[in-house]
């Protein structure tokens, strides 16, 4: 199959980093306890997001990468307020979510997720139509307008409302329940989506078609995504900017074009490393990276990649390196590359993507 027509996402797109932030993060932290013993005490916690911070920018497509469980989709679950974070705030529109000026209710109207399993995330009691105009309907929409709402979507994704309005989830194929899900999203109106692995468990050809309509009703609704996927190609594809994350810290952030071109951190040289090369001359030989990721539930100290990365040097096992720019729009968390962290080395640069080795 041929890949995705990349002109037409393009047109739809801002101009990177550009407009203000719509949602911003501050400190988010999120450990789920690890209970045991006679009385049932938490006695460890799986640090699965560890103060991260982050803005959205108005309109953009934020692309969201890194390996399984590292943290993205709780991430996205704190973003909709599904569980409650230890610490850390969101503000949305300069109003901070949960207080009297933007209730708990009012943000969940404002931004809408969409799951990647997209049976279980649909109720197999309802017909299609009823589960888009649930919410609708919970957050006030009369039923009559609701309804004329979901016929409505469910024409802008691709499904004749006379087929599709009575059936139910157990009778439309993966990529069909997909663009339910998709405007079910759609029925309150948002202006932010999280999109949480939403393509992946689609057949290629479906895939392009699911992605293309998403690009379509970014630009025909003002929408702003937040895209989680581990499919390198399609996140390069989507988003305007990356954020790369490693057990549960943000890694790198930046523009997707040049994070993908120029890596900055070693961690995300060897992700884009691992990617599958249609070049036969091209062989991946060896991995990228020796050994697994860290366990979450005791994770190193310092940088918090030392234990697999290939240009360590002796302080990076006690010493955390912050988040910060190494050029416009393009931040890093690494002693090598950050000469505010307390170390820079040229010799210390990040190595090549198609050249790092374990």
């Amino acid at each position: 199959m041929s890949p995705p027509d990349t002109s037409r996402a393009d047109s739809a797109r801002p101009l990177n980093g550009a407009g203000e932030a719509l949602l911003t993060v501050r400190g988010l932290k999120k450990y789920f306890p690890i209970r045991g013993g006679i009385l049932n005490r938490a006695v460890k916690r799986v640090h699965a997001v560890d103060d991260v911070d982050l803005e959205v920018m108005r309109g953009e497509t934020l692309g969201v990468v890194g390996e399984s469980g590292c943290g993205k989709s709780t991430t996205a679950r704190l973003l909709m307020e599904l569980i409650e974070p230890d610490e850390g705030e969101l503000i949305f529109d300069g109003c901070k979510v949960g207080s009297r000026e933007l209730p708990l209710k009012e943000y969940r109207r404002q931004v809408q997720m969409v799951f990647q399993d997209s049976y279980s995330s649909l109720n197999p009691r309802l017909t299609i139509e009823d589960s888009i105009a649930f919410g609708a309907q919970v957050h006030g929409t009369p039923k009559r307008e609701a309804l004329a709402r979901t016929h409505d979507l469910l024409a802008r994704v691709g499904l004749d409302p006379a087929r599709f309005a009575g059936r139910y989830p157990h009778e439309l194929s993966g990529g069909q329940r997909q663009r339910v899900n998709i405007a079910r999203a759609l029925a309150l109106r948002p202006r932010v989506i999280i999109l949480d692995e939403a393509v992946s468990a689609l057949d290629k050809s479906v895939e392009a078609q699911v992605l293309n309509l998403l690009t379509d009703l970014k630009a025909e609704f003002g929408l702003t995504y937040v895209f989680i996927s581990h499919d390198l190609n399609v996140v390069r594809f989507v988003s305007d900017r990356v954020l790369v994350m490693y057990l549960g810290k943000v890694v790198e952030l930046g523009e997707a074009e040049r994070v993908y071109t120029h890596p900055q951190h070693p961690y995300t040289a060897a992700l884009l490393s691992s990617m599958p090369s249609m070049d036969p001359d091209h062989r991946t030989e060896e991995p990228p990276l020796a050994g697994d990721p860290p366990n979450p539930i005791d994770p190193p100290t310092g940088c918090r990649f030392h234990t697999r990365c290939p240009s360590i040097r002796p302080f990076c096992a006690t010493r955390e390196p912050p988040l910060a720019d190494v050029e416009r729009d393009h931040a890093v968390a690494c002693h090598a590359r950050v000469p505010a962290s307390g170390y820079h080395d040229d010799a210390a640069a990040v190595p090549d993507p198609e050249k790092i080795t374990a």
